[in-house]
């Protein structure tokens, strides 16, 4: 990493309360604001980075009153929030909560709500700063973002920032993530538009940059010459939850492989940036997407599989099968987990291949990256079984706990040469004490001082589907005959494990 590079690193002294603004969340009655919008916020005011002029709007569709909609948030926030909830701090909040029902479609909706936000700029001091943070259903950002610039609530100036916050999914395939695109760029700037993934909030994943570009031991090694593969996972052992309609039209590709993986494997992958300005790192992250060798339909067959998860038990409980969920088609061909094989066209990885591997009803929730390096030559061990060398493991988890750990050879005392792995392990709870999070804090805060560094740009979300889309496409030709092929509480489909095994290698073991 060049001292530039790290120039541009935000210091403690550097990090301080943002600028007076007023955040508007559309669909302020659902989960998502009262589960980690709400509290991300409280967190970032506890941390004393919100600033004094400061306002929160809730837009949705339910009919609820300025008062009950704060006695909501309240007893939310006391459910939901992840530290103690001082109550002189949250008062200061709830006096800032204003609230509005509407339909987003509807134009009458966006002219109360720029009345509402010139009184709050004049009650608050919020001076005309205005983030919009659409937490609705995808079929709604086109709409909301037309009528926010019909209404001339998008519009900046010398004086005044105006920002959009837009929620996963953002397309579902190449064509819709285009689409989406242009609708939002006749009515933003690119600069004005934040496409959020929570995943690039949570501590450990902004600190691989760190770790790669930072510590001169690891990066030369960061390379073709010595790695054998990566792995990427991200495990869940939780269901649909009662989304089953939802996930019917998604899917685990959709849900998490075209965002959270590919995202994952930009971050471990990419090239040093110039600066960790935004779109400094934003171009290396395209260039990497741009050097993924494409699935042919035939590729697909041999370095993709997909698996949806039978009855089974997670943790001692019984579950039921995908296709006995609520609101779930009996002969669904939804996958609920995915495992690509991958390669990267370029200097660095060429090669390398990387395995990502996603899925639900798996017997443990993690997310973790993992590097193997390659075998050391086993000549001055050839009296001894090749497989008592066991492969050094780089690892770098994200969840449930983070930190880093580091898997590597080491003598058994005695008298004879054997060897056994070690490990060292770094977790951030213990080092720096953190306090827990929701994931969010870091991106909202991000967007209200204008840093778009842990966003997707437009064209990095338009790679991610030209990926994925000719896989779901190969897989459409050809509805699975096997489905439900693995049963819940396991590791996925035996297809998942061949990917592997042919070429010698196997997925990480997770107790």
């Amino acid at each position: 990493m060049t001292s530039a590079a790290i120039s541009h690193l935000p210091t403690e002294a550097s990090v301080r309360p943002a600028e007076p603004c007023t955040i508007v969340i559309f669909g302020a009655a659902g989960d998502l604001t009262k589960r980690l919008l709400m509290p991300a916020l409280y967190n970032l005011a506890h941390s004393n980075l919100l600033p004094e002029e400061f306002a929160i709007v809730g837009v949705a569709h339910t009919m609820m009153s300025q008062d009950d909609f704060r006695s909501k948030l309240s007893r939310d926030i006391r459910e939901f929030a992840t530290v103690a909830v001082e109550d002189q701090l949250w008062e200061r909040l709830e006096q800032r909560l204003y609230y509005l029902s509407g339909e987003f479609q509807d134009a009458n909706t966006y002219h109360q709500l720029q009345d509402l936000l010139t009184q709050i700029d004049q009650e608050c001091g919020t001076q005309g700063n205005y983030l919009f943070y659409l937490a609705t259903s995808a079929n709604f950002f086109c709409d909301i973002v037309a009528q926010l610039g019909a209404a001339k609530l998008t519009q900046e100036d010398d004086k005044h920032w105006r920002r959009v916050i837009i929620e996963k999914p953002f397309g579902h395939d190449l064509a819709s993530a285009r689409a989406l695109n242009k609708g939002i760029s006749t009515v933003l700037k690119e600069s004005q538009v934040y496409r959020i993934d929570h995943y690039l909030g949570k501590e450990t994943v902004q600190n691989i940059l760190v770790f790669r570009f930072g510590n001169g031991l690891f990066e030369p090694l960061w390379n073709r010459e010595h790695i054998d593969h990566i792995q990427i996972t991200v495990a869940e052992t939780v269901g649909v939850e009662g989304r089953g309609n939802f996930y019917e039209g998604t899917g685990a590709v959709r849900d998490m492989m075209q965002n959270h993986l590919f995202q994952l494997l930009a971050m471990t992958a990419m090239e040093p940036p110039i600066s960790f300005e935004a779109d400094a790192v934003r171009d290396e992250k395209s260039k990497l997407l741009k050097s993924i060798v494409p699935l042919t339909p035939e590729a697909v067959l041999h370095n993709a599989v997909h698996g949806q998860y039978g009855a089974g038990s997670v943790k001692d409980t019984e579950v039921p099968a995908y296709r006995s969920e609520p609101r779930v088609a009996p002969d669904s061909t939804t996958e609920t987990y995915v495992a690509l094989k991958l390669n990267i066209d370029n200097w660095r990885w060429a090669g390398v291949p990387f395995y990502l591997r996603t899925g639900k009803r798996l017997p443990k929730r993690l997310t973790e990256i993992s590097i193997q390096f390659k075998q050391v030559p086993s000549l001055l061990f050839r009296q001894m079984s090749i497989d008592s060398l066991t492969p050094n493991f780089l690892t770098i988890r994200i969840q449930p706990e983070e930190g880093i750990h580091l898997q590597f050879g080491a003598k058994v005392p005695g008298p004879a040469i054997k060897i056994d792995p070690v490990e060292m392990d770094f977790c951030y709870a213990n080092y720096f004490g953190m306090a827990p999070s929701t994931g969010y804090e870091t991106l909202l805060y991000d967007c209200m001082i204008g840093d778009a560094t842990l966003f997707q740009r437009a064209d990095n979300v338009e790679l991610g589907w030209s990926v994925v889309t000719p896989i779901l496409d190969a897989w459409a030709a050809t509805p699975p005959q096997t489905f439900p092929n693995y049963a819940a509480g396991t590791w996925g489909p035996k297809a998942a494990d061949e990917l592997l095994q042919k070429e010698g290698r196997r997925w990480r073991v997770h107790q």
